[in-house]
């Protein structure tokens, strides 16, 4: 196995890494880091948890001049938690690697005189949403033709229906010479071809036949979907999870599960993708303290979210495509412990779970809720 020296990345660095309990590089950043230091355009798919943020961030500092004031690279992620999230790693690596690389973010729906008060320490990286970076780049807040490298982090949100045009507007601020490297853990055909249209010879890396983690047992429990919240809390009093994320399509319908809960004694917040800044970070800071052990959120206002020890995944509604399944259950079973899937189905959705099973090499054990202790189905 290759070391990070062998990818080019300098001893500042690796001693950096080392700080931080890292030592040895993922396969997405074996696979990666060289060729964008070379400022090849990639397109990289991998699951999550694999140290897709490192595989980008290493090759940008790796090239800027500290000693500049020119902005090198911008990171366009879809969520503020993954903003915050990214950036924090930027900061943390220059910290820790005594390299005075300077970065900030740029999020929408928070006070934009206070971010472009923060643009004048003159940041290298930039880390934003797309609406708000655009918003910055036309009123020449962000001198988008020093830009050097473009990450699109999560493509598969970036790069769809909603998106796209914000993110081809954002592109073509910059000059043709720059690089664009696409992360995502799930890509489908359509995105892999909107991002080659904007790319030069991108160099495609898919390590999505690592599937799932083999740590992670996979369990589906059959309810009516007029009594999936039911079944949804006998689920979690039966399983008793230390921290469990329950995973749900409609946005709308977070606030309906986490009061029925919270009404039945199960200690649960929400996170809206409508909601403050302030009311995110409360129930973040209530879930990642212990005080409330259960998280409902959609797939989207999920991503990036950056936590720990999540000993369960509760899906109450099956993910509205076959990759999103990959994306909500990665959240369970890293660091070498143990973790556990949950789909509350109905029968009209078995089919779907057997689409998942056969994509991604599992089998769902069926189970069922019997004198209040999860059991095998008879």
């Amino acid at each position: 196995m290759k070391n990070f020296k062998d990818l080019n990345i300098s001893d500042k660095l690796v001693e950096g890494l080392q700080r931080e309990g890292i030592t040895n590089p993922t396969k997405i950043q074996n696979e990666t880091i060289t060729l964008a230091i070379e400022n090849m355009d990639i397109i990289a798919q991998a699951v999550t948890g694999s140290g897709k943020t490192l595989s980008y961030i290493l090759p940008s500092f790796e090239k800027i001049d500290a000693n500049s004031k020119d902005l090198h690279t911008i990171v366009l992620a879809p969520t503020h938690e993954l903003v915050v999230q990214i950036n924090n790693v930027v900061k943390n690596l220059a910290k820790n690697s005594n390299h005075p690389v300077r970065s900030t973010t740029i999020i929408g729906d928070v006070n934009i005189k206070k971010q472009i008060e923060n643009l004048k320490s003159k940041p290298h990286i930039i880390v934003g949403t797309p609406g708000r970076m655009l918003e910055l780049i036309k009123s020449k807040k962000i001198k988008a033709h020093q830009v050097k490298t473009i990450v699109i982090d999560e493509a598969d949100k970036l790069l769809s229906d909603n998106n796209i045009q914000t993110v081809k507007d954002v592109i073509k601020t910059t000059l043709r010479d720059r690089q664009i490297l696409v992360f995502s853990a799930s890509i489908d055909k359509i995105a892999v071809d909107r991002a080659s249209e904007l790319m030069k010879n991108p160099k495609l890396i898919n390590l999505a036949d690592e599937k799932v983690n083999s740590d992670i047992e996979h369990m589906c429990v059959i309810s009516s979907q007029r009594d999936k919240i039911n079944s949804l809390r006998s689920l979690i009093h039966a399983a008793k999870p230390k921290k469990t994320i329950v995973f749900i399509n409609k946005n709308e319908l977070i606030q309906e599960v986490v009061s029925r809960l919270n009404y039945h004694q199960l200690s649960t917040v929400g996170i809206f993708g409508n909601a403050t800044k302030t009311d995110r970070k409360k129930a973040l800071d209530s879930f990642k303290s212990g005080k409330s052990n259960v998280l409902v959120a959609s797939d989207l206002v999920a991503r990036g979210l950056d936590l720990n020890d999540i000993t369960h995944v509760i899906n109450l509604d099956v993910p509205e495509n076959l990759n999103e399944y990959i994306h909500r259950v990665g959240r369970t079973g890293r660091a070498n412990k143990k973790g556990t899937a949950i789909s509350i189905v109905t029968e009209n959705e078995i089919p779907f779970l057997m689409k998942i099973e056969k994509l991604n090499g599992i089998v769902f054990a069926p189970k069922e809720i019997y004198n209040g202790k999860l059991m095998d189905l008879k």
